[in-house]
């Protein structure tokens, strides 16, 4: 056979095969960004995962079996936001009217000190912090989710498994999102031989369109299903785990400074989530519900609400009403940067930060024009204050509801946009990074310290009327994920916006800094000029730290949310556009 015969029998084999692959590949459903509908509803980030929480709904599953189905579905197909090998927060409303808020937080190593991120005195450079061992938490995910069934469920995890497992082995097709995200992650993703083997195939990002398959990852979830969450947090897996992040395994020929960590296995078992008490403050008739420390998410939240009301009445107009969101944003940044770290290790006045009475002092100091920042924070005692530095972008939120009264809103993550670019060597998913959440000197509220927890700003939040659930809603994003609720919230119940439009909206965010940070709709928007006229300044949100050539879109969160109508009617509303827009779902369109 001749060199050029051989050459196009490789080709039409290689073209076969992929054919095969792309006709076993679970097939994406269509995407719907809002449906109304009856018997419960799901929106996540992905079609998968939604097609995933509603498929357990129909079969009797309540809305938190139907949220770790999508969780598992998510840790595949959008790996680089969200896994096992990360952690999170959910927020459960029962049937029964009782709220859990789960603690799902990754926490540093029994070896980590104040000074584990300092190198002569001085704080090692962030970027060798994000990809690295060193900056790798104990994950809480698993954790998170057997907590939940444990408490609310009635389905096993090895059932809920079957979805994710399904889409790992045959493999699933990639959207542009997830092109964009490796593109801006190759050169990270290229420094780890096993990274590289799922996301660089023949040395290139995966492309859009193509069947990506992850058959470590369908293996490892099939071991959990088979033995529980104990094969994550001891055994050969746990082993596994802190082996990669002691001894990071990189590319021959790497330039980067990859730094070993110091988890250990014991670390791993001795990991728990913790269900802590929800936040809540009454807000305009309402009850807003969120997490708490050390998420700084709830406390912040509530506090800027409970600025806004203590105005009165919501001004008149657009513009008024977001430079109020402005300024209360900025005072509530400045109390948190201050005063929340993990609630175990540190006092948080967190009773303080929701009153009424404390945010009437804030509100005071709002005038005609904006405020110059920084701001100093408000008096809720001693503090050692932390400044607001790195949070990754891009972590994943769901919305989930069922027809009997239980809502979950879950934030889950790994941190930056592919966690520390390490996948544990043939288990198939990645590692966070989130101990960067830490501030890396000694002597504050959020200083790293032994099995210590980061703060975060993820916050899933349900508001309720009478105690029953009127709307849920959370987001992605960071430090900016504040933002985006606290704004989604006052466009629905201050400006008077319907869901979808919410949801939809140009985002603002300010965080006690200088400028606010927008994205380019609002930019271009009429809204500008007077908020301009009014001392507000904005600039372009800026990309990813740890990609800052992306050419991707500049974005500020991927929302998603139900609102509760009566009667057993709902609105499931995702983001239309953001991260190539989410997906909702009902269980039936009708009553």
């Amino acid at each position: 056979m001749s060199r050029l015969a051989l050459l196009l029998a490789t080709l039409l084999a290689a073209i076969a095969v992929a054919a095969t692959a792309a006709s076993a590949a679970v097939q994406p459903p269509t995407a719907q960004a809002t449906v109304t509908g009856y018997g419960g509803g799901a929106a996540t980030v992905d079609p998968y995962a939604t097609r995933a929480a509603i498929r357990v709904l129909r079969k009797g599953g309540n809305a938190v079996d139907a949220a770790i189905a999508a969780a598992g579905v998510l840790g595949v197909v959008e790996p680089y936001s969200s896994g096992i090998g990360g952690g999170g927060f959910m927020v459960i409303r029962s049937r029964d009217g009782s709220i859990d808020t789960i603690d799902g937080r990754e926490f540093a190593p029994a070896a980590f000190t104040p000074t584990s991120f300092q190198e002569n005195g001085t704080p090692i450079p962030f970027t060798e912090a994000v990809t690295s061992g060193l900056g790798v938490g104990v994950p809480g995910t698993l954790a998170t989710w057997q907590t939940a069934l444990q408490r609310h469920g009635t389905m096993s995890l090895k059932k809920l498994l079957e979805p994710g497992i399904e889409i790992a082995a045959k493999g699933f097709v990639v959207d542009r999102t997830l092109q964009q995200q490796t593109q801006d992650n190759a050169a990270r993703f290229a420094d780890f031989p096993d990274t590289a083997n799922i996301y660089l195939p023949h040395g290139q990002p995966i492309q859009a369109g193509t069947v990506l398959q992850n058959p470590d990852l369908a293996d490892t979830y099939r071991l959990i299903a088979k033995k529980g969450i104990g094969a994550f947090y001891g055994g050969p897996l746990a082993g596994e785990v802190a082996d990669t992040v002691q001894h990071p395994k990189t590319a021959p020929g790497t330039t980067r400074t990859v730094r070993p960590g110091l988890m250990t296995a014991d670390d791993l078992a001795a990991y728990r989530a913790k269900v802590r008490p929800p936040v809540r403050t009454d807000w305009r008739g309402y009850t807003v519900a969120g997490m708490g420390p050390p998420s700084s998410g709830g406390t912040t939240v509530e506090e800027a609400l409970n600025i806004l009301q203590a105005f009165g009445a919501p001004a008149s107009d657009g513009a008024g009403e977001l430079f109020r969101y402005l300024e209360a944003s900025r005072l509530a940044y400045a109390d948190r940067n201050q005063y929340v770290g993990d609630p175990d290790f540190v006092h948080v006045p967190t009773d303080c930060l929701i009153s009424q009475e404390f945010a009437d002092t804030r509100q005071a100091l709002i005038g005609a024009t904006a405020l110059t920042s920084p701001v100093a924070p408000g008096d809720c005692g001693p503090a050692a204050g932390s400044a607001s530095l790195h949070e990754g972008p891009n972590t994943t939120n769901m919305t989930v509801a069922d027809g009997k009264g239980n809502v979950v809103e879950y934030t889950f993550t790994i941190e930056q946009t592919g966690g520390s670019g390490m996948v544990v060597p043939g288990r198939g998913f990645l590692l966070n990074n989130e101990l960067t959440d830490f501030e890396f000197t000694t002597g504050k509220a959020n200083s790293p310290a032994a099995r210590k927890r980061p703060r975060s700003s993820i916050a899933p939040t349900i508001v309720l009327k009478d105690g029953k659930p009127v709307l849920a809603l959370g987001s992605p994003g960071g430090a900016s994920i504040i933002t985006t609720v606290l704004q989604i919230l006052t466009d629905r119940f201050e400006r008077g916006m319907a869901l979808p439009d919410a949801v939809a909206d140009p985002r603002i965010s300010q965080r006690n800094a200088a400028q606010t940070e927008a994205e380019q709709a609002f930019l271009d928007g009429p809204l500008r000029a007077p908020l301009e006229a009014r001392g507000e300044s904005f600039k372009l949100v800026p990309p990813p730290a740890i990609a800052p050539d992306s050419t991707g879109p500049r974005e500020l969160g991927a929302a998603t949310a139900i609102e509760f109508l009566g009667g057993g009617k709902l609105q499931v509303a995702a983001e239309p556009v953001r991260r190539g827009g989410g997906a909702a779902g009902v269980v039936t369109t009708r009553k």
